[in-house]
């Protein structure tokens, strides 16, 4: 069984949420790779979010891995951080046929799906 974050349980299915964000995260082919840790204040107040939306874009939770991470002696630590360049969290990277096609990255002017969204529209 691969690790959860608790913050990634969505607290509200009733998400709001425009027809091209939905289209956009229930793309074919995308998966997720979600680094958070249920201690990081900016990860509990965006990831529920997030995982709702990908629920609304019926992304199934086989195309979502997601990374815990420890704050240990004041650094963050967790799987995958150096081999993907994870500095920050929460951190989110959209890939395509294995290929990076969108990140985010702590924080944004937006939510965290409506940034990938853009990126994604951007591809």
């Amino acid at each position: 069984m691969s690790a959860t974050l608790e913050t990634m349980t969505p607290t509200d299915t009733d998400v709001d949420l425009a027809d091209d964000v939905v289209a956009a995260l229930g793309a074919d082919g995308l998966t997720f790779k979600v680094w958070g840790g249920d201690w990081c204040p900016d990860c509990t107040g965006q990831l529920p979010q997030f995982a709702a939306a990908l629920a609304a874009a019926g992304v199934s939770a086989d195309r979502i891995e997601q990374f815990p991470v420890e704050k240990v002696d004041g650094e963050k630590q967790g799987p995958g951080m150096d081999e993907y360049g994870v500095t920050h969290i929460p951190t989110v990277i959209v890939f395509d046929d294995g290929d990076e096609v969108a990140r985010f990255v702590e924080s944004a002017d937006t939510d965290i799906a409506t940034h990938l969204a853009r990126e994604l529209a951007d591809e």
